[in-house]
């Protein structure tokens, strides 16, 4: 099967719904059928685990960083024009003292700051390091992308940027975003071609779903789901899947022995007989 230039992303409202179980065992199970290179790419830079189930050999590492500001006190007049333009508050300026100083992790890089200065050089910028970018290659057409935050950082977006940058046009990409429905989310599914939601049946994923189904409509995106823990809850899900007229892509049941397989890191396609043809089905009708 030949596919070029194809993107998914794996994403739902809440967290913990088994996002990352449906993108590697999607990726196991298509990629000997596959004519062409594969992506798995690990948006989720918060707490990325592909690579817990995947053991690839690791290839490079990079960092990620922004330009923030540096003010030199000797130059800087305590003017706070500069604190003033800040819409992130990441400039600290008292000026009776004086005091003035940058809170670097809540800094954006937006370069607002040195617009308003009025002062030759008392603003510099430096490189701040938000995360790293690592690549990993896990089979002879398959290779893992992993963004990774670093630990008190809280923008996430520019790293999964940086990790989506590293995607190539002629692969299929499978990208597996973070929970929820904030800028993360629509950072990583803003430029795919479909979109599968993972939910389960249950008040918490019922609700959480149908913020991202909205989400997911305004972007204009192609979905589809996949409920996972069937037999948990009740019939709502369906009830409103049916509603929406939105694609049950597949369904995995509740199940102590898959949950086992899971925790144990181990792929569900090589230890569930007959999922893996469940996983091609899955496949073959989202790139139509």
């Amino acid at each position: 099967m030949i596919i070029k230039d194809y993107r998914i992303a794996i994403a739902s409202g809440k967290g913990g719904t088994g996002k990352t179980m449906v993108a590697v065992n999607l990726m196991y199970a298509i990629k000997d059928i596959m004519d062409g290179k594969i992506q798995l790419i690990d948006c989720d830079v918060e707490e990325p685990n592909i690579n817990i189930f995947t053991k690839g050999s690791f290839d490079y590492k990079k960092n990620v960083s922004i330009k923030i500001p540096e003010i030199n006190t000797d130059k800087c007049i305590y003017c706070g024009k500069c604190a003033e333009y800040c819409a992130y508050n990441a400039i600290i300026f008292v000026k009776s003292i004086p005091h003035i100083a940058v809170m670097e992790d809540l800094c954006h890089g937006c370069g607002a700051c040195s617009y308003a200065c009025e002062t030759e050089d008392a603003i510099t910028e430096k490189n701040h390091v938000l995360g790293t970018v690592s690549k990993y290659n896990i089979f002879d057409n398959v290779e893992l992308i992993e963004g990774r935050i670093k630990v008190g950082n809280a923008l996430a977006v520019p790293v999964i940027k940086a990790v989506k940058k590293e995607s190539e046009k002629n692969a299929l990409v499978i990208y597996d975003s973070p929970p929820g429905t904030s800028c993360p989310v629509i950072e990583t599914v803003n430029d795919v071609d479909y979109v599968i939601l993972v939910t389960e049946p249950t008040p918490f994923g019922v609700n959480d779903l149908k913020l991202m189904v909205e989400t997911v409509k305004k972007l204009g995106k192609k979905m589809g789901v996949v409920v996972n823990r069937v037999g948990l809850g009740s019939d709502d899900l369906y009830d409103y899947l049916n509603a929406e007229n939105i694609e049950v892509l597949m369904k995995i049941p509740f199940d102590k022995k898959i949950a086992g397989i899971y925790s144990e890191g181990k792929i569900l396609v090589d230890e569930i007989p007959g999922i893996k043809q469940e996983f091609m089905d899955l496949f073959k009708k989202i790139h139509i």
